[in-house]
């Protein structure tokens, strides 16, 4: 069984999937870390090296390849993952047991103000630019996102009873 988490940078995906991937005794994957660790840098020099395209298609190939591995697993995305190379369908078509964790955007950009340094997409931005950076992503990504099996708003909830919804609704 892969249990995929998905949304927005700064959503808590790696945070939520840890604990659940202890709480049911799976390991946990990040999408992320996976990549850094195939090519041997960090998010942000691939982006700055490389460009996003290059990015992508690493990162739709380790999604193929986590997918292929017969393990089950806990599996955090990129905030971006499902918006390219149809990587949604390919999500879909190897697990229903598909989360987004869903933030408003205050919140996000609370989160991520913080993050920005090790955020290629915003470390560029002022503070007061994020909010609305972020509100014209979700926009953009919505209609990606809200393809997951289950949609839970995350903006007021504890990671432990999100770990706790998300248990209750695998299949």
């Amino acid at each position: 069984m892969k249990i995929v988490l998905l949304g927005y940078m700064g959503s808590g995906k790696s945070t939520v999937g840890r604990q659940l991937a202890q709480k049911l005794s799976l390991p946990f994957l990040d999408l992320d870390a996976y990549i850094e660790e195939k090519t041997s840098k960090t998010i942000p020099e691939l982006f700055e090296e490389k460009g996003e395209i290059f990015f992508r298609s690493k990162e739709h190939q380790a999604l193929k390849e986590l997918f292929e591995d017969p393990d089950d697993a806990v599996i955090a995305l990129g905030g971006g993952t499902p918006c390219y190379s149809n990587n949604m369908d390919l999500i879909l078509g190897h697990t229903q047991n598909v989360f987004y964790l869903r933030l408003g955007i205050a919140a996000l950009a609370k989160r991520l103000q913080s993050e920005k340094e090790q955020r290629p997409l915003i470390m560029h931005l002022p503070d007061l630019e994020l909010p609305e950076f972020i509100g014209k992503h979700l926009f953009e990504r919505a209609p990606f996102y809200n393809r997951a099996t289950h949609v839970l708003q995350a903006d007021k909830l504890e990671e432990s009873v999100l770990v706790d919804t998300i248990v209750s609704k695998l299949v």
